[in-house]
């Protein structure tokens, strides 16, 4: 499919009532795809994909348009998406220690490529402490540095070891030993796609 298909099809599964806090529809989305105006259409398709959960498909499909647009940080958006279909959404508000209280000392790419470890009340076989490895997408913000606060979204590893958690639950992040942030978890949210066998 080439990128005003692939943005007709995401915009067919869009359900009609919804509608963005401006008052943008899908309908809006036709009529600038009938201009042409691929980038504006996906960026309005991707403002409505965040207004409610949406099908699996739609972001696979705003995925390899933004791919072929050459968008790769809307692309890399996208795939993210992809993932809290198949696995839920953790969210979390996260301050990151000073530089010179933890190892990191400069910002780090908020567009999910960071992988820390997160202490979230796991324990290990033998009882201590466990730490469980999630991807991280800062959103709002390109990047994140030292002293530095934002919300966050998280993609486990292991998504069944994240289940757990709930709004409230303070966790610490980690870079090497030292806790290198804390957060609060914001919200939690199950998989909305039905991941086939």
């Amino acid at each position: 499919m080439n990128v005003p298909e692939l943005l007709e099809a995401a915009g067919l599964l869009v359900p009609a009532e919804i509608a963005t806090e401006n008052d943008i529809t899908v309908n809006d989305v036709w009529d600038y795809l009938a201009h042409d105006e691929w980038e504006v259409a996906f960026g309005l398709l991707e403002e409505l994909g965040g207004v409610r959960p949406v099908p699996l498909g739609f972001w696979e499909k705003l995925a390899t348009a933004a791919e072929q647009m050459q968008l790769e940080r809307s692309a890399a958006w996208c795939h993210w998406r992809c993932y809290e279909s198949r696995n839920g959404v953790i969210r979390a508000d996260l301050t990151l220690r000073p530089a010179g209280e933890s190892r990191r000392q400069t910002p780090f790419s908020g567009a999910g490529v960071l992988r820390p470890m997160w202490s979230i009340g796991n324990r290990a076989p033998m009882g201590g402490e466990a730490l469980d490895i999630a991807c991280l997408w800062v959103e709002f913000r390109p990047a994140l540095g030292p002293g530095e606060r934002s919300a966050v979204r998280l993609a486990p590893l292991a998504p069944s070891r994240w289940r757990h958690l709930r709004p409230g639950q303070l966790i610490t992040m980690h870079e090497d030993r030292t806790v290198g942030g804390t957060a609060v978890v914001l919200e939690v949210q199950g998989p909305t796609a039905t991941v086939a066998p």
